[in-house]
């Protein structure tokens, strides 16, 4: 007679355990690359319907009205939600529009976490809880560039993402000048891909877009780096002291890269979001002075939102982007 052999019953039940641990180890891993590639390809289309939506606008500043008392108590303030029905609906498909103190109608998450994955804040209502070192809150505009501390308003697209709006009407048109990049912001939208399902964390279904200018705007929407290039501080020199911030980023990773001036300015705006709020440092940007001095670079100042053309030999923080 002919003998069969096969597995034994515990057999079996070891090398199903076996492949049960070793799925529960590898599918979250899994799981979150497929969500970050997704959120990836989602984000970048994002950018590019809102880059051709802000390219069909003359203009950025000037819609709706903020007024206050003379205690500086806004009086009337209709500003982002304005900027949405009368300026970008006519250019980009809107599902719906949710006004001041209505952001969670628009799905906007009452809290996100920044993104560092350290600390979890709640989401910005005002120009002040989004930077409080953009506003002034008694007039629209003062002479160090701060901003009237308008409200944000929301939408939602047809693709499922939820934007909130923090809008500035009297923002400048000026390009090329040093001073400060506050009243050089028109709109800062700050998006969640998926609304409130969640992880509702920045560098992944949350992010930030920043229109500059009022005139031929500047649409950027840098995806900052978790962390500072080092404690060591970069010149454009090789000073042996230092590195090279032209380099720094590269050093770090083929796919990181020098921010431009304005998506420099775009991570000043949104520091709280990624976790430098309270950060008082001078960063270098990858835009050189092309005209009237070529030793000098583009630089940010984070503590009080200065924009300068610097000498390359100062020694400025390097925070990188993701190509």
């Amino acid at each position: 007679m002919k003998k069969f052999r096969g597995f034994t019953l515990a057999e079996v039940l070891i090398t199903l355990a076996i492949i049960g641990i070793v799925a529960a180890i590898t599918l979250p891993s899994l799981l979150v690359n497929v969500n970050e590639k997704a959120w990836d390809a989602q984000r970048k289309a994002l950018h590019a319907r809102m880059a051709q939506a802000i390219g069909q606008m003359n203009t950025l500043g000037g819609y709706g009205t903020f007024e206050t008392d003379e205690e500086g108590t806004a009086t009337e303030d209709t500003a982002a939600e304005s900027f949405i029905l009368d300026a970008l609906s006519k250019v980009y498909k809107i599902n719906n529009v949710c006004g001041p103190d209505k952001l969670s109608s628009c799905g906007i998450p009452s809290k996100i976490t920044t993104l560092d994955a350290v600390s979890e804040i709640n989401f910005p209502t005002k120009m002040s809880e989004l930077n409080n070192k953009l506003v002034n809150s008694l007039h629209a505009e003062d002479e160090n560039g701060n901003i009237a501390d308008t409200k944000a308003a929301a939408f939602e697209t047809a693709n499922g993402e939820s934007i909130a709006v923090f809008y500035n009407p009297l923002c400048s048109s000026d390009s090329s000048t040093n001073n400060y990049v506050k009243n050089k912001m028109c709109v800062n939208f700050i998006y969640d891909l998926n609304g409130n399902e969640g992880p509702n964390q920045v560098g992944k279904d949350v992010g930030f877009i920043t229109a500059m200018y009022n005139k031929n705007p500047v649409l950027v929407a840098p995806i900052p780096y978790g962390f500072d290039y080092s404690s060591k501080v970069a010149s454009y020199t090789d000073d042996s002291s230092t590195v090279n911030a032209a380099a720094a980023c590269k050093n770090m990773a083929e796919n990181l890269r020098l921010p431009d001036k304005d998506e420099l300015a775009s991570l000043f705006i949104n520091s709280p979001l990624i976790n430098l709020g309270n950060s008082t440092v001078n960063y270098w940007s990858g835009s050189i002075v092309s005209t009237g001095n070529t030793g000098k670079a583009w630089g940010q100042d984070f503590g009080n939102g200065g924009r300068g053309a610097a000498p390359r030999t100062n020694i400025y923080s390097v925070r990188c982007v993701l190509k």
